[in-house]
């Protein structure tokens, strides 16, 4: 559904929530990672932050179960060039968030690129 969208003409930068963020924010969240893909390959802003300070990147983080699909979802934006050091609204950064959550295999792919 989402190619037939874009092939359409609709647009990855929309604002697509109520918490204004994106449809790459919500499909990090739920850790769809082919979608996460398709969205990158859109062209969507990976570092668009929503209201509550959240990027995709830490969204599949903060909402993420640490599992399989969110482990894929952030490896693809980190892939894709999404800013590691960006911190959240209260400042944390996507690497004490890992940390803090327990997930370790996230933690070295931040880690890896080079997060703070």
């Amino acid at each position: 559904m989402l190619k037939l969208a874009l092939e359409g003409g609709c647009k990855a930068t929309n604002l697509t929530s109520p918490y204004q963020g994106t449809a790459l924010i919500a499909a990090a969240h739920l850790g769809h990672d082919e979608v996460v893909r398709m969205l990158i390959a859109a062209k969507t802003p990976l570092d668009h932050a929503n209201n509550l300070g959240w990027t995709a990147l830490i969204e599949s983080i903060v909402l993420g179960d640490g599992g399989k699909r969110h482990i894929a979802t952030l490896k693809a934006l980190v892939d894709a060039g999404a800013n590691v050091n960006l911190p959240d609204r209260s400042g944390e950064t996507s690497l004490a968030l890992t940390k803090k959550r327990g997930f370790s295999e996230m933690a070295k792919i931040l880690e890896n690129a080079l997060a703070h």
